[in-house]
């Protein structure tokens, strides 16, 4: 056992237990502990410029849906151009300690601004979220973790008054709580600032390597560890020879490729789980029989939406505070969401993003206690529209899902248009003949699908069989920035 990754690991979850409490209690009454969050923000920022113009200091809960517009990053860009020349009290009061880049899964970068009421947030999701592992797997307090660290890109090298990028995830949490973290890191934070890519994953490697008493993994996509795997392979001899003789001999006689074994004391994985990232989680699964493999709740830079409990999702209810589009754009609040219906997720978060749409889009799969339990569908902006189909990725993952069902193999569909011929591309890791068949006939149940092809306009789905590691080398589109690549079934 590893007497400081032990200790800090044990205060950490100490603090996390009022959080855990507090968010134990709201499960049973979401609508008293959103509007007592909503109320506490509008109070807490009322004097900012944002707040001023939208009467903060006087607006209650009922009134804040209809008199504060909903926002995307387009309708803030300009105030986030003045907070990162130095403007303070902008969108909320007090200062913006960092700005965190971000771009999802498609889009340009953006910059959402952190300051404490947000990092205060975060700390109330991750804290139950801790707490639950814990009781699950009460190993993960013995020794350290590895939480996945994004390279530092160039926007985050640019010169602006407030800080572009976090030193690390921890840094998400601020305080005692992001120091506590690090004690217990597998990998240092510093190497984040290794620009060339084959040095920070062989840094990276030999930094897990020399921990033999790994508990726990939390990455982003599962195909993140096919990528750590296939930096080993090559670097496999020099890094045995910067390893201690003990450790090097041990894993000489493991190997690069069996690296479940690297790490005989591993408890937890967390990484995503649902939808595109379904096949890897379940390989994990597979693989990892005698380790906890947890799909991740929803979260994103700006906000935790749900917080993963045993095989729930419930809505991260007092870290922010959320609203729901239904299909006819009207909204919804926490307390009203109906089983089996789906939604466009709408956050504000007490960082400066007030009624800001996300851009997921969600199901309500059941409750927890009154506390809905949320599953990621997909983008709710992410169309293809060669000639008027309009798929919409979370339309795709449906039809995806019907025709894979149980099977492992990852899929995703990818359009093409070229000399007048539209349609198509289904990229599978399968052997399956009738594949492209089954989704075509999938996806004529979109009447705008079924209509362009019949008319011509739209060729057949058109199978490409891609091998096991596309999905990793599909990541490496994100230039180093894993943890913007959400799970995508519809690429570009």
């Amino acid at each position: 056992m590893s007497a400081g990754p032990f200790l800090a690991n044990a205060l950490w979850l100490a603090g996390s237990l009022p959080a855990a409490r507090r968010f134990d209690r709201a499960l049973s009454n979401p609508q008293e502990a959103q509007e007592s969050w909503l109320r506490a923000q509008l109070r807490r920022h009322a004097n900012s410029e944002f707040g001023r113009e939208h009467s903060f200091a006087s607006l209650t809960p009922r009134e804040f849906s209809r008199t504060v517009p909903l926002s995307d990053y387009s309708a803030i860009e300009e105030r986030i151009g003045k907070i990162a020349n130095g403007a303070r009290d902008v969108l909320a009061c007090g200062p913006v300690t960092h700005l965190a880049p971000t771009s999802g899964s498609t889009g340009a970068r953006k910059l959402i601004p952190f300051n404490a009421s947000l990092q205060e947030a975060f700390s109330g999701a991750v804290g139950p979220w801790m707490i639950d592992l814990a009781r699950q797997r009460p190993g993960i307090v013995g020794g350290p973790a590895y939480w996945s660290i994004s390279p530092v890109t160039e926007v985050e090298r640019s010169e602006t008054a407030v800080p572009i990028g976090f030193a690390d995830d921890a840094d998400y949490l601020g305080g005692a709580r992001a120091w506590l973290v690090r004690q217990a890191l597998a990998v240092p934070s510093s190497i984040r600032h290794v620009t060339d890519t084959n040095q920070f994953w062989s840094q990276t490697l030999l930094a897990l390597l020399r921990r033999r008493d790994l508990r726990l993994i939390s990455v982003w996509h599962p195909s993140f560890l096919d990528l750590l795997v296939q930096a080993a392979v090559p670097a496999w001899p020099d890094l045995m020879s910067s390893l201690a003789s003990d450790r090097a001999a041990e894993l000489k006689r493991i190997g690069p490729y069996d690296w479940p074994h690297w790490w005989p004391h591993l408890q937890v994985v967390s990484c995503w789980g649902e939808q595109a990232a379904e096949p890897g989680w379940q390989a994990l699964k597979e693989r990892l029989p005698n380790v906890l493999v947890q799909p991740k709740g929803l979260l994103a830079t700006e906000c935790v939406v749900t917080i993963p409990l045993g095989a729930d999702r419930p809505l991260a209810v007092t870290s922010h505070f959320f609203e729901f589009l239904d299909g006819d754009g009207n909204v919804r609040l926490a307390h009203e969401l109906d089983r089996g219906s789906q939604y466009e997720v709408v956050v504000t978060n007490g960082g400066g993003l007030w009624r800001y749409r996300l851009g997921d889009m969600v199901e309500c799969t059941g409750f927890v206690r009154a506390t809905p339990s949320l599953s990621f569908l997909g983008r709710a902006g992410r169309v293809s529209d060669l000639r008027g189909e309009k798929l919409s990725e979370t339309f795709v993952a449906q039809v995806l899902s019907s025709v894979f069902g149980e099977s492992r193999s990852w899929a995703a569909l990818r359009p093409r248009a070229k000399d007048d011929v539209a349609g198509y591309d289904l990229l599978a890791n399968s052997d399956r003949a009738d594949l492209a068949q089954l989704v075509d006939e999938a996806l004529l149940a979109n009447p705008h699908y079924a209509l362009a092809r019949r008319l011509g306009q739209l060729a057949p789905v058109r199978l490409v069989r891609v091998g096991s590691d596309a999905e990793a080398r599909l990541l490496q589109r994100f230039n180093g920035r894993i943890g913007d690549a959400k799970p995508v079934v519809l690429l570009d």
